[in-house]
């Protein structure tokens, strides 16, 4: 990034969109939490053509996973952007897992979603003083339910009882056009449930306040692989 170019704040969002929130201006911190490496500026603009072709990448070699977009302080946040952060990936989940529970130990609380936008669906995990709060995963993989822990949020609740169904508690009483209505909802709630929690990847505009700058960084994916 060139020393002359002003980095405006802008939403990094692609078809299926990856994302960390850790309240936090500790930029440095959350990468070594994390164990990313080689940290490069990149502005906001850069990074979203980035994470776009990764995005749209041959999932199969890996490559998607190898670098994510870690933001400068954004409204006291920093957002860690890219597949890699995934928190519903059947080959990744509990490594993911054990990662946002250490970032939240460190921080006080830390988030991760997956929202696809093109109707593929939605994924959240919320994390509190190393614990976790709620994982939930909506995107019509057999694996889903067997991803849950926690109770429903307040979203989620609201949602439920909107529908007719408990807020709490399975839904073997429901009807099967109640659970396929709760599994539609679902697919859409990532978004309003990150911006409910702090600052959404999609929220970011000229008006947030920025500290510090952005970096394109190195995940433990990356061997062989250059940014």
């Amino acid at each position: 990034m060139r020393a002359e170019v002003k980095d405006w704040p802008e939403p990094v969002s692609t078809c299926w969109n990856h994302w960390i929130a850790v309240p936090t201006g500790d930029q440095a911190g959350v990468m070594e939490v994390l164990g990313l490496s080689s940290p490069r500026p990149i502005t906001f603009a850069e990074a979203q053509e980035v994470i776009d072709a990764d995005a749209h990448g041959d999932a199969d070699d890996r490559h998607h996973l190898s670098r994510v977009f870690v933001t400068p302080e954004v409204d006291g946040w920093t957002l860690v952007i890219g597949a890699w952060c995934d928190p519903c990936g059947s080959e990744r989940h509990e490594d993911v897992l054990r990662l946002y529970k250490a970032l939240s130990a460190r921080y006080g609380r830390a988030q991760a979603y997956y929202y696809g936008e093109r109707g593929d669906g939605s994924a959240w995990l919320v994390a509190e003083r190393g614990n976790v709060v709620r994982r939930y995963a909506a995107t019509g993989e057999a694996d889903d339910e067997r991803l849950t822990l926690g109770d429903p949020l307040p979203q989620e609740k609201e949602r439920r009882l909107e529908l007719g169904l408990p807020a709490v508690g399975d839904l073997r009483t429901a009807s099967g056009e109640q659970v396929e209505e709760w599994r539609w909802s679902a697919f859409h709630l990532a978004p309003e449930i990150a911006a409910a929690y702090g600052v959404s990847s999609f929220t970011l505009t000229r008006e947030t306040k920025v500290r510090g700058t952005g970096v394109l960084a190195l995940t433990s994916d990356a061997t062989n692989h250059r940014i």
